[in-house]
């Protein structure tokens, strides 16, 4: 009897490479622990991802841009082929910004990437900024991820700003020079800094390789390890989704990463790759070569920085122009003040979420967002510092607004200083009663229904509207929301008659509590008594 023997077959050379790599890095036992997270569905989350790809555009396209620009202020003589430039003195900075965009092949198409991904970017970073503090998605355990992203935004700004300053034309010149004014007016050591970043008197001859540095590696080079810790911490925490049948804070409702979330992943990039090249070949932005190359004494007219730093101008530009002089130094205050008024409100966006949870004294974690109109105040307060970012905006661009308009720009500013005040209280104010309003009309969809539009009438005579019960679903969605009851300093005697010292601190976390979640500044959820009572048939319709 003849016993049939079978080998075993031989890996091939992906597998055995495959083996040998995971023999080494765990790569295998990695992926099938992690690669099927689920992620949920909703269409806000989709404005941290164009945050993600725009960066990485930028990335692309300022690699590319680094190989034909010169950082350097030597003085040349322009012999390219743009010829309304030519036998102009210029600086190798602008003359080699003058080729990528004429000579290079593609270079144009490239530098309008470039520029306009940065503006996406840092705009797509607000709005996702905004979705995080509107819903609450910033509450425990993600308050580290907000400061990171708070991080990326500010640095953002700051590499648009030396980016856009590097090639050393008319207009970025002179924000350029607007910069190093308000670091002079800083007392003691601003003289200093200015020599130490513009290696000189102004505009000195170092200052285009000093910022380029900066722009290409210490900035970026940060910012890229935040974007990894940011995204190690999302995948680490799970994302924030809606409230919803099923939803709790210890699941997640959604697609597996892969394939499903990975395959609309790769095609949204694309499609945002496309729409910003779409809008870089059809919409000029920041043509130098009509500007001219910087010189110290012009100014270009309509000078404006680009949206994202225009509030920082608008603070100087709404603050009078007051001075202190004492001992023969003068302190100029319409400068320095603004300058210390920029990082506080950045220092304010970066701590709030620290405050809230210090306000709330909540100290599980959230995993379900909040709907905005669910929590008023919150909402008030974004909405508020919106105002007071749009009023600052008008201010940087006072003169602007003046030509256009037709208006006296002298009446603009003042407009911008009272509205710098005013239009965030008056803003807070309308957003809370609109939020309380939306509050009032859930209740009411609740207890009644949906309105269908149907008028009945009854045998009595009487017209009524006829409504539609909520889904229990639906109805899940508009009840899921917590309602924080405002903290209490209690009795400040005891039994004894010994009266009792409150901190000062306790009691002003108590009425910042009530402003927040005070009777007045939430409409109670319906109860299932009432729901019950009202679906019974007692005033339903």
């Amino acid at each position: 009897m003849s016993t049939i023997t079978t080998e075993k077959p031989q890996p091939g050379k992906g597998e055995r490479l495959a083996d040998w790599a995971d023999g080494r890095l765990g790569i295998y036992g990695l992926a099938k622990a992690n690669m099927r997270k689920i992620f949920p569905d909703h269409w806000s989350f989709m404005l941290g991802e164009i945050c993600l790809y725009s960066f990485i555009i930028v990335i692309l396209t300022g690699v590319y841009l680094t190989l034909f620009f010169h950082p350097s202020m030597n003085e040349v003589v322009y012999h390219g082929s743009y010829v309304p430039m030519q036998g102009v003195r210029m600086s190798e900075a602008y003359a080699s910004t003058l080729d990528i965009s004429f000579d290079v092949r593609g270079g144009l198409l490239i530098r309008q990437i470039h520029h306009w991904g940065a503006l996406i970017f840092i705009a797509a970073m607000m709005v996702h900024m905004m979705r995080v503090f509107f819903t609450g998605a910033f509450r425990k355990p993600r308050e580290v991820n907000w400061v990171f992203g708070f991080l990326l935004l500010v640095l953002g700004m700051f590499t648009g700003f030396t980016g856009y300053s590097l090639p050393d034309d008319l207009l970025s010149g002179t924000g350029v020079r607007f910069m190093e004014g308000a670091i002079l007016s800083v007392p003691l050591v601003g003289t200093y800094l200015s020599f130490f970043l513009y290696g000189g008197e102004f505009p000195g001859g170092d200052f285009v390789a000093r910022f380029y540095s900066v722009h290409i590696l210490l900035l970026p080079g940060i910012m890229l390890g935040l974007v990894v810790a940011h995204l190690i911490l999302v995948f680490y925490h799970k994302h924030t989704q809606f409230a919803g049948p099923g939803k709790t804070n210890k699941n997640v409702v959604g697609m597996p990463l892969l394939p499903i979330y990975m395959a609309k992943a790769g095609g949204f990039f694309f499609l945002v790759f496309g729409v910003i090249a779409i809008i870089s070949a059809v919409a000029s932005i920041n043509p130098i070569w009509a500007l001219g190359p910087y010189r110290a004494d012009h100014v270009s007219t309509g000078a404006q920085p680009d949206w994202y730093m225009g509030f920082s101008e608008g603070l100087i530009r709404a603050m009078p122009g007051w001075e202190i002089n004492l001992w023969g130094h003068t302190l100029v205050m319409g400068v320095f003040v603004p300058l210390v008024i920029f990082p506080l409100v950045l220092v304010a966006i970066a701590v709030y979420p620290f405050v809230e949870a210090w306000i709330t004294g909540d100290q599980r974690e959230h995993h379900i967002a909040d709907r905005p109109r669910n929590a008023p105040t919150r909402t008030a307060f974004g909405v508020a510092w919106l105002t007071w970012y749009v009023v600052l905006l008008i201010a940087g661009g006072n003169d602007m607004f003046a030509q256009y308009l037709h208006l006296s720009i002298n009446s603009i500013t003042w407009f911008c200083r009272i509205g710098f005040f005013v239009a965030p209280v008056i803003t807070f104010l309308i957003t809370k009663r609109i939020c309380l309003g939306l509050q009032r009309r859930d209740r009411e969809k609740v207890l009644h229904g949906r309105e269908t539009g149907i008028i009945k009438r009854l045998p009595h005579g009487e017209f009524v509207e006829v409504h539609e019960p909520l889904s229990q679903g639906q109805l899940h969605t508009l009840t899921a929301h917590e309602q924080y009851q405002p903290i209490e300093i209690g009795p400040t005697v005891d039994e004894n008659g010994v009266e009792r010292k409150v901190p000062l601190k306790e009691k002003l976390r108590a009425r910042l509590s009530k402003g927040y979640f005070g009777s007045d500044q939430q409409i109670p959820k319906p109860s299932a008594e009432e729901y019950r009572e009202i679906q019974s048939g007692h005033g339903h319709h």
